[in-house]
C-alpha cells in the first residue's frame, strides 16, 4: 500500500503540556525505522497529548523529537506533512466532500502550488479506499457514511499521504471486530514506522513491536508487549486481572482480560 520506507524516531527527555499544565515528562523513546510502537495507558494519562508532540503538531515544554536526526519542531509544516501523516481520534471528513475528495486531501503536501492533482493520484486514492474496505465508493457523499465508515475515510486519507511515519490516535475507535483486525493487518503490511495511541491491549500484544505505558505523568514501562504486559502491570496501571495465553487454534499469544481489580480502601479514600 505505502511505498515509503520507515524512519527512525527518537524522543529525548520530552515533556508535554495541555495548556499550562505538564501532563507527561521525562519521555525517552527510540523507535527504529519500520517498527510499530503503541502508546497505552488509562484514560487521561496523556497519550493523545504525547502523540501530538511526537507528530510535531504541538511543541514540547522541554526535550526534543527527531526523525532521522532532524528536529520535527523546526520543520516547515509542508515538509513535516511529507514526512508524518496524522490521524486524530475524533476527526471526521467534511460532509461537503465525496469519499475520494476527502481521501485526496492526503496528497496535498505532495502537490506543487496551485496544482489540482498529480499523476497517479487517482490510483493512490483508490488503493487507500480499498485498504479500508471502501473500494468503488469514491463518488459517494460523506454525508451517507456511518460513524465507523467516516473513521475509515480519515484513515484512508492518512494512508494516501504515503509518508514514512504514521501517527494514529485510536485508529480502531468506532470499528467493529472484523475491521479492527483488517486495519491491523493493513498496518502490519506497511514499511512505514507507526506510532499509535490505542486502548485495545490484545491488539497491541499481537501487532506492535514495542509498547510505552503512560501513567502518572511518565512512561512507567517500555519494551516488547510480551514482556511488558505482566499481571502486576495490568493490575497496577489498568486495574484489571489479565494473563497472556496461547490461542488454542493458532498458537499466537493473546491477552485475556479477566475481571476488574476490586477497589481497595486506600484507592477510594485518598
Amino acid at each position: 500500500m505505502t511505498p515509503a520506507s520507515g524512519v527512525h524516531l527518537v524522543a529525548d527527555d520530552v515533556a508535554c503540556a495541555r495548556g499550562k499544565r505538564v501532563i507527561v515528562s521525562g519521555v525517552d523513546l527510540n523507535v527504529p525505522a519500520g517498527s510499530k510502537l503503541a502508546l497505552v495507558g488509562p484514560n487521561g494519562a496523556g497519550k493523545s497529548t504525547l502523540l501530538r508532540v511526537l507528530a510535531g503538531l504541538d511543541a514540547p515544554v522541554s526535550g526534543s523529537v527527531t526523525v532521522d536526526g532532524a528536529d520535527v519542531h523546526r520543520m516547515r509544516s509542508r515538509e513535516r506533512a511529507r514526512l508524518i501523516a496524522v490521524q486524530g481520534q475524533e476527526e471526521a471528513p467534511s460532509a461537503e466532500l465525496t469519499l475520494a475528495e476527502a481521501v485526496a486531501l492526503g496528497r496535498t503536501p505532495h502537490r506543487t502550488p496551485w496544482a489540482l492533482g498529480e499523476e497517479g493520484e487517482k490510483d493512490i486514492v483508490d488503493q487507500a479506499l480499498q485498504a479500508v474496505g471502501l473500494a468503488g465508493r469514491g463518488d459517494q457523499s460523506c454525508t451517507r457514511l456511518s460513524g465507523g465508515e467516516r473513521h475509515r475515510v480519515v484513515l484512508a486519507r492518512a494512508l494516501a499521504q504515503r509518508t514514512p511515519l504514521l501517527m494514529l490516535d485510536e485508529p480502531t475507535n468506532h470499528l467493529d471486530a472484523a475491521w479492527r483486525l483488517r486495519l491491523m493487518d493493513a498496518l502490519e503490511g506497511l514499511r512505514s514506522t507507526v506510532v499509535a495511541a490505542i486502548h485495545d491491549l490484545d491488539l497491541v500484544l499481537r501487532y506492535f513491536d514495542s509498547v510505552a505505558v503512560v501513567d502518572d505523568g511518565r512512561i512507567v514501562a517500555y519494551g516488547p508487549p510480551l514482556h511488558i504486559f505482566t499481571a502486576e502491570l495490568l493490575d497496577e496501571v489498568f486495574g484489571v486481572h489479565g494473563d497472556i495465553v496461547a490461542h488454542p487454534r493458532t498458537g499466537r499469544p493473546h491477552l485475556l482480560i479477566g475481571d476488574a481489580v476490586a477497589p481497595t480502601e486506600s484507592s477510594t479514600h485518598p
